[in-house]
């Protein structure tokens, strides 16, 4: 499945004209994709991937093909990636082709096209953060974006992927009020801030039990400061595992902004893999990962 901003792009390809939507039905074997990921293909261009390479295209061939023809009726076709593309995948793929006329075609399949969000509270609009909403914009994440600052107060100006922070102060008071099965990020511009944000995320842990991820930033020694002062107020063990500091992948240790915002997209797709679309992480068969366009 696509993202909200694969979807996006459909509707405003559909808005220049018919598109042929080509989606993996299913496979068996290995393959580039999963079944449910989808292409467009209209006259002003292509919006998402079956997987590149030479099953893609072929496809946008026969896409092309069949948007030349009045109202071609929607047909599936079995590829053999080995034998018919010469592919060494060695898996079968089942395309479906189907004609969209306007958006609202695309709209009447957004459950079909749109993989569901992981809802993500960002807290802090600083170098890291706004690095973050660009690495997590084109991903199937619903952010919320906070900062206690007003835009003249200190953070960069401009929005990021068309996304503004929301300023509120302070923050921690936005916690309440996130979606359930959120994950939270804290990293804003004070020590203090990051303290009460952690402590309301671990109470609504306590009391509701639905925010599965609070990543803090910062060092062993930060989240050791922290851990000390939570368990005087009364925090358990068992509750402080609830928070992961440093946050990131382990081992990859570069500190500037793109680096550690790539790390932590990289865990957020994990835990959304694991505990929101309910897919093991593992190793990519062979042959997954794309035919490379």
């Amino acid at each position: 499945m696509g993202s909200e901003a694969d979807f996006q792009a459909l509707q405003a390809l559909l808005r220049a004209g018919p598109v042929e939507l080509v989606r993996v039905r299913r496979v068996a074997g290995s393959a580039p994709r999963e079944p449910g990921a989808w292409m467009a293909v209209g006259a002003a261009g292509q919006v998402g991937t079956i997987g590149g390479g030479h099953l893609e295209w072929q496809a946008l061939a026969d896409a092309r093909a069949r948007l030349r023809q009045p109202r071609p009726e929607p047909e599936e076709r079995r590829v053999a990636l080995g034998p018919t593309l010469g592919q060494c995948c060695g898996g079968v793929v089942w395309l479906t082709f189907e004609r969209l006329e306007a958006p609202a075609d695309a709209e009447a399949r957004r459950a079909q096209l749109v993989a569901p969000a992981l809802p993500v509270a960002l807290f802090g609009a600083g170098h890291v953060g706004r690095a973050l909403v660009a690495a997590l914009a084109p991903l199937p994440f619903a952010l919320r974006w906070i900062d206690a600052r007003e835009p003249q107060d200190g953070w960069p100006a401009g929005p990021v992927a068309g996304l503004e922070p929301q300023p509120l102060d302070p923050p921690a008071d936005a916690v309440p009020t996130l979606p359930p099965g959120s994950a939270v990020l804290v990293m804003t511009h004070r020590h203090d801030l990051d303290f009460a944000i952690v402590e309301a995320c671990l109470q609504r842990r306590r009391a509701r039990h639905d925010l599965p991820f609070i990543g803090l930033i910062g060092s062993r020694s930060k989240w050791a400061s922290f851990a000390q002062r939570l368990r005087a107020r009364g925090w358990t063990e068992g509750e402080l595992t609830a928070v992961t500091c440093p946050i990131g992948l382990p081992g990859i240790p570069g500190k500037q902004p793109a680096v550690i915002a790539a790390s932590v997209a990289a865990q957020l797709l994990q835990i959304a893999y694991t505990l929101h679309w309910n897919v093991a992480a593992a190793p990519a068969p062979n042959g997954s990962g794309g035919g490379g366009t």
